[in-house]
């Protein structure tokens, strides 16, 4: 079965939402035929890579809230994060454009590193006092080898803005189609879909149904003949008449 998640590095309940589904995947009896897949969604695809402001800031003015407001939904996200073993700093971190990094989870899926740069990312971004989006470029290479990555290769596709680029673009494109207007959001054997950070109840939910669920391969009727096959024992061999 294939789980694949839509998620932004910048959004803190997808960090929570990842924690809540792992602790539900961890305790499914079928855990080892579970495959999980990290899917690109930015929520400010507009913001320009120079653009880097305080998160405070960001959230009232895109939420039309006093500081004092975005401020308080941070510390509710932060007892949010701590309740699942996460670390989470309510002040002081920043936003910025997070499409390089969807480029890098690309090129770290081709090397099944994925899910390892995506705890990476989170961590850095949620829970350091360095920030993801003005130390540059070599900060993500940082962090992109902790995952196992090569440095030079991963220069290499930051310097080239066109690398990962129409895969990034597909899974969004994906994502509309799939009526996700929001993040994250699961997508269970493309039958079952979840939105938000459910609880990890709800996930075991998803998951012991989705299994339940799948259909059996269905064999199009062959009538009296077959054809010729391989398997474990050889294949057959065809006999003159």
């Amino acid at each position: 079965m294939r789980v694949e998640i839509w998620s932004d590095i910048a959004c803190p309940w997808c960090y929570v939402g990842k924690a809540r589904f792992e602790k539900a995947l961890a305790a499914f009896p079928h855990r080892d035929g579970v495959e999980v897949v990290h899917r690109s969604f930015e929520l400010d695809p507009g913001r320009d890579k120079s653009d880097v402001q305080p998160v405070l800031a960001m959230l009232s003015k895109k939420y039309g809230m006093s500081e004092a407001q975005a401020q308080a939904g941070e510390e509710n996200l932060g007892a949010q994060a701590a309740a699942e073993g996460l670390d989470y700093r309510t002040r002081d971190r920043d936003h910025g454009n997070t499409f390089d990094l969807h480029r890098l989870l690309h090129l770290a899926k081709e090397h099944g590193r994925q899910d390892e740069l995506v705890q990476i990312f989170y961590r850095a971004n949620f829970a350091e006092e360095r920030s993801l989006f003005t130390e540059g470029d070599e900060r993500l290479v940082e962090l992109a080898v902790e995952a196992g990555l090569d440095a030079d290769e991963v220069r290499t596709v930051l310097a080239d803005p066109t690398a990962y680029a129409d895969e990034v673009r597909a899974d969004e494109r994906e994502a509309a189609e799939l009526g996700a207007n929001g993040v994250p959001f699961f997508v269970l054997d493309r039958t079952y879909g979840v939105s938000g950070a459910q609880p990890a109840e709800v996930f075991t939910q998803a998951l012991t149904q989705a299994w339940g669920n799948r259909s059996p391969l269905q064999l199009i009727d062959q009538g009296d003949t077959s054809a010729e096959a391989c398997g474990p024992d050889g294949c057959a061999v065809p006999q003159q008449g």
